[in-house]
């Protein structure tokens, strides 16, 4: 199963991409960051997070796409609603490519690939390099966390009885 999870973000937007074929190891086939245009218009970052995302879709061909539920903290509500901008690109993304989507709590992707649900952006770092084999730890932050998320979801949808959730648009 080739699993693309993505981590929202207005300038940096992180992506990874990982083929998960039971029982050999997880193998990274890419990832990166989308840089939009910091000072532009949220319109015009959106589109240009819709353009670059779409194409990766295209050229990755997954299976699956794999996003964090929205995590919202009552002194961060500015923050929470305009990440559900670029979220909602995501999911976009993914319906209009007929795949299917899963969402996921970070708490559970940080205790799926960290141990812990409280891991802070090193040791997500540090777990997706170890688990991947990876030469040195994913950088930016975004990109481990992309990953991170990829990982999770491929190993739950993996599980016997695990629900996947359906694509919007076939």
């Amino acid at each position: 199963m080739r699993v693309l999870g993505v981590d929202p973000g207005l300038e940096r937007t992180g992506y990874g991409c990982v083929d998960l074929t039971i029982p050999a190891a997880p193998r990274l086939i890419e990832a990166g960051v989308i840089r939009l245009r910091r000072g532009r218009p949220l319109p015009q970052r959106l589109l240009e997070l819709d353009r670059e995302l779409g194409a990766i879709v295209l050229e990755l061909g997954p299976d699956l796409v794999a996003v964090e539920s929205l995590f919202s903290h009552v002194r961060h509500a500015r923050t929470a609603i305009l990440m559900g901008h670029a979220r909602g690109v995501i999911l976009l993304a993914a319906a209009r490519a007929g795949l299917d989507l899963a969402e996921l709590a970070p708490a559970e992707v940080k205790r799926a690939v960290a141990g812990r649900g409280n891991a802070v952006k090193v040791q997500m770092q540090a777990a997706v390099q170890a688990q991947l084999g990876l030469a040195a730890m994913p950088e930016p932050s975004d990109v481990a966390d992309a990953i991170a998320v990829a990982l999770c979801a491929g190993r739950r949808s993996a599980v016997p009885g695990r629900h996947r959730t359906p694509a919007l648009v076939r």
